[in-house]
């Protein structure tokens, strides 16, 4: 195998490990982590909003370190703090230790990303960088697929389950250090200053902005409170839950056609229809009157729109900078995790002083409310089609 093989693979299972197991797994085994250590609804939001936290501070540093230090060590660093992260999950004894925990794995989700795109830069050639990154952003839907089947073999022992992952993510720290390439620094690094200074805030990044914001914290419904929806609605355990992992995990694969769709229809069509769909798929799951195979269905079109939304803010922000596309890529993504952030602890809130249906009710229609936020002329750049086409085949947020 040459080694842009190699760093395919190697990327692949580091954004299923740090995505797939470190980040989006707790939502999956929350009802078993809430029956052993007697979890509200609120501090299940919270714990899982400080997942989402840390990816944000993570993902910042990570690109600050990559250009520093380059993609091994940054790359590196992400399976290990993904690793010790999942370790202090499956042996938290107290809620407290348990959110401490969640919040270290999950920002190896941040720290994940920048590496493998420096890394891919410099040691693919150009007309296969855009397979090569295809490939790693795959990883985020097939870690899902796979902690499905984990929770379905293991049942209720979910601390057995997050020391497997952890075990994965060290594996996948050794095979970093060997396939990712150290120096990135000069590749990846911009010469131009003004590159380090945060862009104006310009109508159409303003409007990114609200639209990922809203996207991201609507989302929360399912990627932290699935699992606990599927057992209030419909009495399932692990094995139901690791079901509609695999549904949303399977269906997110999907996205690898963001970029054709986007160019094909426009930014703003699919913003709409994947909006809707993200709220049909949260309001398939959480309604009262729901059925197995409209939680499944929901299951399936919440993956789908939630990979095909990363890749439409992707465009969105790219287009909107044509000059500084990572910077674009950051906005977008960085805005979504905050959104998680706020939108879980909301999420549960809810659940305790409200009820189910309202919380579900109130985040489908933020979902919809993000399409208010038009892209408006973003798309129309000149430099659309080949700059957000290349950065949307690059897409490792999901």
């Amino acid at each position: 195998m040459s080694p842009s093989l190699y760093l395919g693979a190697t990327g692949f299972g580091l954004i299923a490990v740090c995505y797939g197991f470190a980040r989006f797994a707790f939502g999956l085994f929350l009802p078993q982590i809430d029956a052993d250590l007697s979890l509200s609804s609120t501090l299940n939001g919270l714990i899982s909003g400080g997942a989402f936290l840390g990816y944000c501070v993570a993902i910042v540093l990570s690109a600050y370190l990559t250009e520093r230090i380059g993609a091994r060590a940054v790359a590196v660093a992400a399976a290990l703090v993904a690793a010790v992260g999942m370790v202090g999950i499956a042996v938290a004894p107290s809620p407290l230790l348990l959110a401490m925990a969640v919040m270290l794995a999950g920002s190896s989700t941040g720290l994940a990303s920048p590496p493998m795109a420096a890394a891919v830069a410099v040691i693919v050639r150009p007309d296969r960088q855009g397979a090569t990154n295809t490939i790693i952003n795959a990883g985020t839907g097939a870690g899902v697929v796979l902690s499905g089947p984990v929770a379905l073999l293991m049942g209720g022992q979910w601390r057995l389950a997050f020391a497997t992952f952890a075990a994965c993510a060290f594996l996948m720290a050794i095979a970093a250090a060997l396939c990712v390439p150290s120096s990135t620094k000069s590749r990846t690094q911009s010469t131009s200053k003004s590159a380090h200074n945060f862009p104006p805030l310009t109508s159409t990044l303003r409007r990114l902005i609200i639209a990922s914001f809203l996207m991201g914290a609507s989302s929360t419904a399912l990627w932290s409170f699935g699992s606990q929806l599927v057992s209030l609605r419909l009495g399932w355990s692990s094995t139901g839950a690791g079901l509609l992992w695999i549904a949303i995990g399977a269906a997110g694969i999907a996205g690898v056609f963001a970029g054709s769709l986007i160019t094909r229809f426009g930014v703003d069509r699919m913003h709409w229809i994947f909006l809707g769909a993200l709220a049909a798929g949260i309001a398939l799951v959480g309604f009262e009157s729901t059925t197995p195979v409209l939680t499944l269905s929901g299951g399936i079109l919440f993956g789908v729109a939630y990979i095909m939304l990363t890749g439409v803010y992707l465009v969105w922000g790219v287009s909107a900078l044509p000059d500084r596309p990572a910077t674009g890529l950051m906005i977008g993504f960085l805005t979504i995790a905050i959104g998680q952030t706020v939108g879980a602890p909301i999420f549960g809130l809810l659940m305790d002083q409200l009820s189910i249906d309202y919380a579900v009710i109130i985040f489908a229609c933020l979902a919809f409310t993000a399409g208010l936020a038009k892209a408006g002329n973003a798309q129309r750049d000149p430099c659309y089609n080949r700059q957000a086409r290349l950065a949307v085949s690059r897409n490792s947020e999901r």
